[in-house]
């Protein structure tokens, strides 16, 4: 699977709407709030033109691609960390993802309710990004007591970690709603461990009307310039429209639909490049007679552990890597004239893998 994200926001921001333009699911949408009461979970292949291009070469008999997977919670309103709105149960949803796709309302809108009143992108995402780092605190003070016990009886590994909650709670005790904490590397790996909500990559989803989709609306870029200056990721999507656009049956008319609006790609597409830019991310392919299949793993990992990413046989028994890019699989004709081409390169299990690669593992166990 690519990545799993969990989709955040207000109360009637679009945020089930999306998900549905996004799975194609059919989750209840309505303007009121928490009308998603128990997370929705959608599962959906991830668009690569790639993989057709090289199914095709190689006259593979499936397409596989990756997935990603999507878990819209209920709207978070101001005091969610302390139970407001059932905050407390949904917080929990979304401790294990990958990444956070917030949903902030860019759109004016008479008949849809605003539970703050007033459409205020930089100030919603504040709201829910406070309520984010208050459930955090109290996350890491259960976890303090442990901890200290634990470095108590000379224990490293809990003395090491006692630091990062220590670092941790100081910095979110600032009060700073954005940005993030300025840790090294071996912090970082520990801060991991610890499911914090506040410090998940976060991109950014203006939900805009339809007109606004290709250069957005004053909402849009005033979300876009806070997601800039605090290095996140901020597109524009019109909701309703990716809902309109998933109810067609027929892909060839999804594709006229969006080049009419001059749109090269949907609201799915967008967010998927994103996410794969967020959490770097990349793309190889496995090709064969049987299949075409896309894997995503990310970026530096290395031959042998791609091979486990399919088996863990392959990374035990590895021999080589014997790797064709895209590019060169696509212009040669496929396989075996890329191979005559010289296009073929043999890699040890150090081999940095990158995207686009096409790969055939050998393997002995």
């Amino acid at each position: 699977m690519g990545f799993n994200c969990g989709v955040v926001g207000l109360p009637n921001v679009g945020k089930s709407t999306l998900f549905n333009g996004l799975t194609s699911s059919g989750a209840e949408a309505a303007n009121y709030p928490f009308c998603t009461i128990e997370p929705n979970i959608g599962r959906v292949p991830v668009p690569d033109a790639r993989l057709a291009v090289l199914a095709a070469l190689a006259s593979s008999e499936r397409i596989i691609p990756t997935s990603l997977e999507f878990i819209d919670i209920a709207g978070l309103v101001k005091g969610a960390s302390s139970g407001e709105g059932l905050g407390n149960k949904f917080l929990a949803q979304i401790r294990e993802v990958d990444a956070l796709a917030h949903v902030v309302r860019c759109f004016e809108d008479d008949e849809v309710s605003h539970t703050q009143g007033a459409i205020d992108p930089v100030s919603d995402v504040q709201v829910v990004q406070t309520e984010l780092m208050l459930a955090d605190l109290e996350s890491l003070e259960k976890q303090r007591e442990r901890l200290v016990k634990g470095k108590r009886g000379g224990d490293p590994t809990s003395a090491a970690l006692l630091e990062v909650v220590q670092l941790m709670s100081e910095w979110l005790e600032r009060g700073d709603s954005v940005g993030h904490p300025d840790l090294s590397d071996s912090e970082q790996e520990l801060l991991r461990g610890l499911n914090l909500l506040s410090v998940k990559p976060v991109m950014y989803v203006a939900n805009v009307e339809e007109t606004a989709v290709l250069d957005g609306n004053l909402h849009s870029r005033s979300l876009g310039d806070f997601a800039k200056n605090n290095g996140d990721e901020c597109i524009n999507v019109s909701a309703q429209l990716d809902s309109e656009v998933a109810a067609m049956a027929d892909p060839e008319e999804r594709v006229e639909f969006l080049e009419a609006l001059g749109l090269a790609e949907s609201g799915l597409t967008r967010m998927v490049g994103a996410g794969y830019r967020l959490l770097e991310l990349i793309t190889f392919f496995t090709v064969g007679p049987n299949e075409a299949r896309a894997w995503t793993v990310k970026k530096g990992t290395r031959a042998v552990e791609a091979a486990a990413k399919i088996h863990t046989d392959f990374a035990r028994g590895f021999i080589k890597a014997e790797i064709i890019s895209y590019v060169d699989f696509q212009s040669e004709g496929g396989e075996t004239k890329a191979r005559e081409a010289g296009r073929l390169r043999q890699e040890g299990r150090d081999y940095i893998v990158k995207d686009g690669d096409v790969i055939l593992f050998r393997f002995n166990v």
